[in-house]
């Protein structure tokens, strides 16, 4: 286990484009972080960075205190698992757990009885005899991060793996990699877009956008106190809503923006916020409402309703918004007022 720190991390490509913006981001020994944004906002790239694959225009990186930056992958000691597993097919899953430690010429003991080990602890004892196209997309899944465990490496690093699962399996593998976790006490940095894998595996989640570290803090933090309105409404399913509001007071800004979950809107028999109901999606244990505000121009304002019964399309409705669940931002630059 290692802790891996970054320290003023930047990279720009030779055509000019900036993938990362001084990055600052320290990873603990034994933590599991997570990088999650939208596509292209760098978190792979800053994995690649991590891994020795890709080298900082400026700034460090340190792994245990020693500054790596102009190391290369194999003298990093660290464990890549990509988005494709990259296993050998022609090879059977003991040969492809093996492979790394057999090419670093480990005592033939020592190699089986690490894979023999690593094989118990993902259930894939089984599975040894058989090839990768004998194997389902779970399976293989294991088999690639058995790959790199059992190297025994400083850290591992996760590249999307679970992106070509079904959602299903999705959840399976998540709730595998987070035990597993949990029982190696290995350090993990984990990249990936979809937020609720983010939430649901992060000991800590960093937020990225545009090549910077929007936020960093543990999953329920960001959810609870988004920094800004990017982060609001990229975390969290439905999205969060924000509308523009006025704030009265001494130190009030000029201009400021409102932010409620969907889950903490009520709908009431009468108010002072009147919508109509312009789209009904059922999810099964509730219903998404789309509202139209009377507001020209403003975006859907989204409501989540439990009950089988939800109003109609067309429905003229009020709306209750609790003012302690409410979030307040900048209107200008969008980071959260305090």
């Amino acid at each position: 286990m290692a802790a891996v720190r970054l320290e003023a991390v930047a990279k720009t490509y030779p055509n000019g484009h900036t993938a990362i913006r001084h990055v600052d981001l320290g990873i603990d020994e034994g933590e599991f972080l997570v990088l999650v944004g939208p596509s292209g906002c760098g978190k792979s790239t800053l994995l690649r960075l991590i891994a020795g694959l890709e080298t900082p225009t400026s700034g460090r990186i340190l792994i245990e205190g020693a500054d790596v930056t102009g190391w290369p992958p194999q003298a990093r000691d660290l464990a890549m698992v990509f988005q494709s597993y990259a296993l050998y097919p022609h090879m059977s899953v003991r040969d492809n757990l093996a492979y790394g430690l057999k090419v670093r010429r480990t005592d033939r003991a020592v190699v089986a009885q690490r894979v023999a080990d690593v094989a118990a602890a993902l259930d894939i004892s089984a599975l040894l005899d058989r090839r990768p196209a004998q194997l389902s997309g779970g399976q293989r899944q294991r088999v690639a991060l058995g790959r790199a465990m059992v190297r025994q490496p400083k850290a591992f690093l996760l590249d999307e793996p679970l992106s070509n699962l079904d959602p299903a399996l999705r959840a399976q593998a998540r709730a595998e990699l987070r035990r597993l976790h949990r029982r190696l006490g290995v350090t993990v940095v984990y990249v990936t877009h979809d937020q609720e894998e983010a939430m649901t595996l992060g000991g800590r989640v960093a937020v990225m956008r545009d090549g910077a570290v929007e936020q960093v803090a543990p999953p329920l933090d960001v959810y609870a106190r988004p920094a800004n309105t990017f982060v609001a409404r990229f975390i969290g399913a439905p999205a969060m809503n924000l509308v523009p509001a006025t704030l009265v007071g001494v130190d009030a800004p000029s201009g400021a923006v409102a932010g409620i979950r969907p889950q903490d809107v009520t709908l009431v028999a009468s108010g002072q916020l009147h919508a109509v109901v312009d789209l009904v999606e059922p999810r099964g244990h509730d219903h998404l409402l789309h509202l139209r505000l009377d507001s020209p121009g403003a975006d859907p304002f989204l409501v989540v309703v439990a009950g089988t019964a939800p109003p109609a399309v067309g429905a003229q409705v009020f709306v209750r918004i609790p003012p302690d669940r409410l979030h307040l931002f900048n209107g200008r630059h969008g980071a959260r007022l305090p």
